[in-house]
């Protein structure tokens, strides 16, 4: 007798896929080209077929633990040969996104950042936050006092210790949010993968996993899955100007931490009174034009600014190559663009002298930063790190790419 699966669809899962850009779901009638087409599809059990089942039938829990979607990357391809206009690279994008709020907590944050009303609130957090804290702890400087003379320093304004205060809190938030989210991530797509016989192996050898990590990092790195695309190959430069920006200003702002504190320190060493005469005679922004660090900055803040203008400009030119645009995508790149100008205003307006300008353009760059650090575990651009450690996974478990 054959054995009975009853089926429970989720319906307000493809209300969710539909409203996130993957309205074009209906549209698929099976005939398997997309899997056919796509260059980094495995050949045991190849995407996005089987997907594009799953999600029409509304099978949400099953597609949040695949991780076949997260090896998916929108390159288009499957898109553009598709003969019904079923752009499954949209609708594995909308699942992704789902899977992001799905699997980060608190849930209300996350419902907030993927709905566009609510953006204005979002904003007025960090506005309101660092006003009272700056207020309270009168770290917040209305009338600066120069920490170098004649020499117009952001920490005159927002003291160093205003925007750690907040910052380092922030950053573990995230940290918290993406650790709990990735530990049942993880999990799910083990239990997944056994299930559906994608994977051989029953437990996860997690040294074993983590030794599969630097092949992968280095793919990321070379962008080499997004070359390997027919469609949108030349979609990785853009990507690659961003994460390379992220990367350096992750460098910069790590080294800039590090002096500043490490400084601080060998101050108090040598003459005590940490909060007084430490503080003051450690190695404070701003450092000169002339330093590799600063180099560093600029070189990576310039490579945020042309890679978010030119994913703007693809997406407003509405080429068939790229996919479509939901709210989430434009959040992202908004942001990124924000940060950019922002940042770089920041610091003209500073070389300019305009004081009261460059303190105000400094606040409005806190408030980007604050947003990119509290919100990126539910936003698009946790798909940074869930597609990274899905492609670990598969490296581990031995999801072999389509050979050529």
């Amino acid at each position: 007798m054959a054995q009975k699966v009853v089926l429970e669809p989720d319906v307000q899962f493809i209300r969710e896929v539909n409203k996130r850009g993957g309205d074009t779901l209906k549209k698929c009638f099976q005939c398997a080209t997309c899997s056919v087409v796509c260059p980094i599809s495995p050949e045991n059990k190849p995407f996005p077929r089987k997907e594009m089942i799953d999600a029409s039938w509304g099978l949400s829990g099953k597609l949040v633990s695949d991780v076949d979607v997260w090896l998916c990357h929108q390159c288009g391809d499957c898109s553009v040969k598709c003969p019904r206009g079923a752009r499954p690279g949209d609708v594995l994008g909308a699942i992704r996104n789902y899977a992001i709020e799905y699997y980060a907590k608190p849930k209300v944050l996350a419902k907030w950042v993927n709905d566009p009303k609510m953006l204005p609130a979002l904003v007025a957090i960090p506005v309101v936050l660092f006003l009272v804290v700056g207020l309270i702890t009168g770290l917040l400087h209305f009338k600066p006092v120069p920490l170098h003379e004649g020499v117009i320093s952001h920490g005159d304004f927002f003291s160093s210790w205003l925007v750690d205060i907040i910052f380092i809190p922030t950053f573990t938030f995230a940290a918290v949010v993406f650790l709990l989210g990735l530990k049942n991530f993880v999990t799910d797509l083990h239990s997944s993968a056994v299930r559906e016989g994608k994977v051989t192996v029953q437990t996860i050898n997690w040294k074993e996993f983590l030794l599969a990590a630097p092949k992968v990092l280095l793919t990321i790195v070379k962008h080499e899955k997004f070359t390997e695309c027919g469609e949108n190959s030349d979609r990785a430069t853009t990507h690659m100007m961003v994460l390379y920006g992220f990367i350096g200003l992750f460098i910069v702002t790590g080294f800039f931490f590090l002096v500043l504190y490490g400084s601080m320190f060998a101050q108090y060493l040598a003459h005590g009174d940490f909060f007084g005469y430490a503080y003051k005679h450690a190695w404070h922004s701003p450092y000169s034009q002339w330093n590799p660090v600063k180099w560093l900055a600029n070189i990576s803040g310039i490579a945020l600014l042309v890679g978010s203008l030119v994913m703007m400009k693809n997406r407003l030119t509405k080429d068939p190559r790229h996919a479509k645009t939901s709210y989430q995508d434009w959040y992202l790149v908004g942001l990124v663009f924000l940060l950019a100008v922002t940042g770089l205003g920041a610091e003209m307006t500073r070389l300019a002298g305009a004081a009261g300008l460059t303190y105000f353009v400094y606040f409005l760059h806190l408030v980007c930063v604050f947003c990119l650090f509290a919100y990126t575990p539910f936003s698009k651009l946790a798909h940074l790190v869930y597609r990274t450690v899905a492609m670990i996974y598969a490296e581990y478990a031995g999801r072999e790419a389509k050979k050529a």
